[in-house]
Formats: C-alpha cells, sequence, structure tokens
C-alpha cells in the first residue's frame, strides 16, 4: 500500500509543478496533498512525506511556496511519534541546507523542535549541536533579543547537562552581550541562575556564590527556590579558596538570618568565626554536594578538603605564631609534606601572611594588622555572649524578664 500511496504522491506532484495558477492556489493544492499524507497512520507517513519535501523545496517550485508550506509541516512535525519527527526533521534539514538562506526561518523552528526531542531523551550534547545551528548573528533573519537571549542560555545549559562547561561558559558570554537589552524580566532571572550555575561548574565558586545570593533576594522567584538559591551560595562560599573575597561573603551570609534554617549553617558559623572544622563534622555538608562538586584536585584532594584545609591553616595562623608542619600536619589531619606545600601556595598568593623555615621544617605566621584582627575577635566574641543569651532566654525566660526589668530600674 505505501508503495502505490507514494506512487501517487509522486504523480500528484508532477501534474502540480506543470499546473499553472496563482501563488494562493498552487499552495492550497499543496495543502490538500500534504493533509491527505498526514491523515495516514504515523507508521506509513515517512516516506509519502519525504517524497513531498523533497519535492516543494526544489528549486522549480516559487520560494513563497515553499516557506509556506514548509511552515506547515515544521508546524505538524510536534503531532508526530519522536522517531517519526525526527528522521523528517533531519531529512528537511538535509534537503534545504543548499538554499538554507532561504528557509532561515522554518529551519529555525525544525531545529528547535529538534533540540526538544533529543533533551526528552536526554541526549544533551546533541540537542545543544542542534540549536548551535541556528545561525543567530550571521544570517540575514533579524531574530529579536528575547529568542537569542534564550536560546543562547538553552544552549548554554545543554552543555552543562552535558558536563561541558567551558562551552557552556562560552555561550553563556555571548547571552551576556545580549542579557541587558531584554525587558523580559523571567528571562534575565534565567539568565543569572544559569550563569551563577556555569560559574559553579566552572569551579569559579566565589563568583558564583556571589550570583546565587543576589537571586536569594529577588522577590519574583518562588520563596522555595531563593532558599535553594542561598543554599547554592552558601555551598559555593565554603568550597571556595580560602581569602578576602571567601572571608567576605562568609560575612554576609553569616549575618543572614535565613541561613540558619540550612542544614549546611554549623559549617559556615565555624568558618566565619575561624574555627578549626574536623574531618568527621563534614558528613552532612557532603550529602549536599553535586557530582561536579565531588571532583579532585590536582593533588588528590576533593575541592571539598582542599577548602577545609585551607581555611584551617588561616584559622591556625589566628591561634600560633608559628608551628611545626609535623604538629600541622596532625591538626590539619594531613601528611606534613602536604601541609607545607599548601601553605607555601597559600602564602605565594597573597591569601596567607607568614613564611617558611625549611631548615628547621616550620611555618611562621606574621603578625597582621592589629586592629583588625581585635575588631574580629570582639565581634566574636559578642556573637557568644549573644549565643549565650538566647540560650538563658530560651530556658529561663522569666529570668531574663526579672534581669531586664533591673537594668531598666537602674
Amino acid at each position: 500500500m505505501t508503495t502505490n500511496f507514494c506512487a501517487s504522491v509522486r504523480q500528484q506532484l508532477q501534474a502540480l509543478s506543470t499546473a499553472g495558477g496563482s501563488h494562493k492556489d498552487q499552495a492550497e493544492k499543496y495543502r490538500v496533498i500534504l493533509e491527505n499524507i498526514l491523515s495516514n497512520s504515523h507508521s506509513t507517513i515517512a516516506e509519502p512525506l519525504k517524497i513531498f519535501i523533497e519535492a516543494i523545496v526544489n528549486e522549480n517550485v516559487s520560494l513563497v511556496i515553499s516557506r509556506q508550506i514548509l511552515t506547515d509541516i515544521s508546524s505538524q512535525l510536534t503531532q508526530l511519534p519522536d522517531d517519526v519527527s525526527k528522521s523528517i526533521s533531519h531529512f528537511i534539514l538535509d534537503k534545504v541546507q543548499p538554499r538554507v538562506i532561504s528557509f532561515e526561518e522554518q529551519v529555525a523552528s525544525i531545529r528547535q523542535h529538534l533540540a526538544a526531542i533529543y533533551e526528552r531523551e536526554q541526549n544533551w550534547k546533541d540537542a545543544a549541536n542542534v540549536l548551535v545551528g541556528i545561525p543567530l548573528e550571521t544570517g540575514q533573519k533579524q531574530y529579536s533579543v528575547d529568542y537569542k537571549l534564550e536560546t543562547y542560555m538553552k544552549i548554554a545549559r545543554l552543555y552543562l547537562e552535558d558536563d561541558d562547561p567551558v562551552q557552556a561558559e562560552a555561550y553563556i558570554n555571548r547571552a551576556s552581550l545580549l542579557q541587558a537589552e531584554s525587558k523580559d524580566e523571567q528571562l534575565q532571572i534565567y539568565y543569572k541562575v544559569c550563569y551563577a550555575r556555569v560559574l559553579d561548574y566552572r569551579r569559579k565558586f566565589i563568583e558564583a556564590a556571589q550570583r546565587y545570593n543576589e537571586l536569594s533576594y529577588r522577590s519574583i522567584i518562588h520563596e522555595d527556590e531563593r532558599m535553594t538559591a542561598l543554599r547554592n551560595a552558601l555551598i559555593c562560599t565554603v568550597l571556595a579558596s580560602a581569602g578576602q573575597q571567601r572571608s567576605r561573603m562568609l560575612a554576609t551570609l553569616f549575618k543572614d538570618e535565613r541561613c540558619q534554617q540550612l542544614p549546611a549553617y554549623s559549617i559556615l558559623e565555624k568558618m566565619y568565626l575561624d574555627r578549626i572544622i574536623r574531618r568527621s563534622e563534614l558528613e552532612e555538608f557532603e550529602s549536599l554536594l553535586q557530582p561536579h562538586q565531588e571532583a579532585h584536585t590536582v593533588d588528590g584532594s576533593t575541592i571539598l578538603d582542599r577548602a577545609v584545609i585551607e581555611h584551617n591553616l588561616l584559622s591556625a595562623s589566628k591561634l600560633y605564631n608559628n608551628i611545626a608542619f609535623e604538629e600541622l600536619g596532625a591538626l590539619l589531619e594531613i601528611a606534613p609534606a602536604k601541609a607545607e606545600r599548601i601553605a607555601s601556595q597559600m602564602i605565594s598568593e597573597g591569601r596567607m601572611n607568614g613564611y617558611i623555615d625549611q631548615i628547621d621544617s616550620i611555618l611562621h605566621f606574621e603578625t597582621r594588622e592589629v586592629l583588625p584582627a581585635w575588631d574580629k575577635q570582639i565581634q566574636s566574641l559578642c556573637y557568644q555572649v549573644n549565643q549565650i543569651i538566647e540560650k538563658i532566654s530560651n530556658t529561663e525566660p522569666q529570668w531574663i524578664q526579672r534581669a531586664m526589668d533591673n537594668q531598666m530600674i537602674h
């Protein structure tokens, strides 16, 4: 039956190609043939539809008609089963390639549809590559800023899903050039989320934390998503390399009362107060990490291990004037040689003040500016006093009330 039907379609198309009439009349006749093909069962329409497509994109058919009919076909693709739709989409893209400039709008629509199929199949790379084929900047068609912005972000997200953060960053950077021109607030939020994720995957944790933290204040976002953004900001801050930037971000998050609701708050608290963190205290925090955040660094440590070791080194610099690497290794729960290597790197990068006496295997911490250190200690003491008062208030509210009344009298 399919063979006979295909022969019939060929005959009708042949007759139509030599028939006269206006563009409107011809377009209607092509539509009748198309509807006839699509009325058959989905399992049998692939071959006759390909014959039809090959005929209408032929140079002998007016572009006005070809574009109209190809637009009709692309809108029908969503009604077909994914396997048939995918096959037809690839066939169209292949056939129009020599004249792709003439069919830019239709090709863009088909590529968006094809990418959606690959995404449903979790074939992230092919989905991204199909969208990359849309000539957003080089084609003749003028695409809107919002369309280009959304497409670039979609490509970036798909590359992230495929664990290719380098390509993702390339496309989010293209989106960056457009986002200021967009007036769509939802797209602006989508861009910020996508950009934060790219930075996160690229292990630019402190920049990612700043972006996530900004998102956590946007009222247009649902409360649950704002808390997720805040949690991501906290996680990225903990994973970031120790230094002044991270110290500022720790202070910002620690002063945000919402962070007290988060499961990782205890680690944030210890880091902000410069307390040594033990390996055994990290189990709960590790359960919050995403796969890309569990990667290993060059020396074999996990990203988290490295961040905590650097934090503990800075904490030790506030407790000791100097320390032998043997003792430092025991304090940090790592080999002395590794402790020396990390300390050396932090000093050379200006993230820690000190110098190494390699003959005696001792790390000397240089005295920092007294006033900032003194301020930090006072801040820490005030925080601990507040914590004690809170605990007394919870257990003995009446006693606290009496004490406050007496204070007011005196």
